[in-house]
């Protein structure tokens, strides 16, 4: 499932495999850019705004350009030599970028938009501060959170407004290691600035590995407190790990407990 982290990698690969290289050709598979054609262009450089992928490229004549891609919950960057066998079925593909020998396909984005350089911060400008960002603002971080004090904590993490980068995998296992449940108000959870030090700290853990883990065990089934343990007992007590849809009308997400270490208030199961 993309979160920070994985976004985070995708950035590097893209970054490493296309930045300096121009573009032998550029085939956009969605409806609105269908006819956009890239090749020629020297490609800049790849970098993640929380979520967010955005891929600069330079053409031989005009001002920048930026791909802004988003791989929602399915999608997926396969990097590799020109002439590989893609691993994923063709109808998927969104986007395929190619080089003298190298190939970069984007499979099921959720999002595929062209747009100036210039203009990037009209799709990234209302993110909050990125936790794997070069420009990480605790401070900032920890005021959007606390703005709206009413708001549960697992409505706050998956807000990337206010935090840009958590999904829901960091935020069961935020929740469970802070010991809050997730539908605690953000101003009764005991220390805020410890549990986005904390995120941070997951993250930055986790950008480099392929398998996520926030236990310290990399062993199958051993990695993650309790996210995707509904039914199955807590790696910390054993009590059953409990599981419930939490958000907005629409937008809700699934989220993971330990009932008995992370008891809630008084009014919360």
């Amino acid at each position: 499932m993309p979160e920070g982290d994985t976004v985070w990698r995708a950035a590097r690969r893209l970054d490493r495999a296309l930045t300096g290289s121009t573009l032998t050709g550029s085939d956009f598979r969605v409806p609105k850019h269908a006819t956009s054609d890239l090749t020629g262009s020297t490609v800049t450089g790849t970098v993640a705004r929380g979520k967010h992928l955005l891929t600069r490229f330079a053409p031989v004549d005009g001002p920048a350009v930026t791909l802004h891609t988003h791989l929602k919950m399915e999608g997926v960057w396969h990097v590799h030599r020109l002439g590989t066998r893609w691993r994923r079925p063709v109808h998927e593909a969104r986007v395929v970028l190619t080089t003298t020998d190298t190939e970069a396909v984007g499979f099921a984005l959720g999002v595929v938009e062209l747009l100036p350089t210039a203009d990037e911060e009209g799709v990234v400008g209302h993110l909050g501060p990125d936790l794997l960002g070069p420009d990480w603002d605790e401070d900032e971080a920890l005021r959007r959170m606390s703005a709206a004090p009413d708001r549960t904590i697992g409505e706050v993490l998956l807000d990337q407004t206010c935090l840009a980068g958590v999904g829901s995998v960091y935020r069961s296992e935020l929740c469970f290691t802070s010991g809050v449940h997730p539908r605690t108000p953000v101003t009764a959870v005991p220390d805020l600035t410890r549990l986005v030090r904390r995120a941070k700290q997951m993250l930055e853990l986790n950008r480099e590995r392929n398998e996520r883990a926030t236990t310290g065990e990399l062993r199958p089934g051993r990695r993650l407190w309790v996210y995707g343990r509904s039914g199955r007992p807590c790696l910390r007590c054993a009590t059953l790990v409990c599981e419930e849809q939490l958000g907005e009308p629409g937008r809700e997400r699934i989220a993971y407990w330990c009932p008995s270490c992370q008891p809630g208030l008084a009014g919360l199961s």
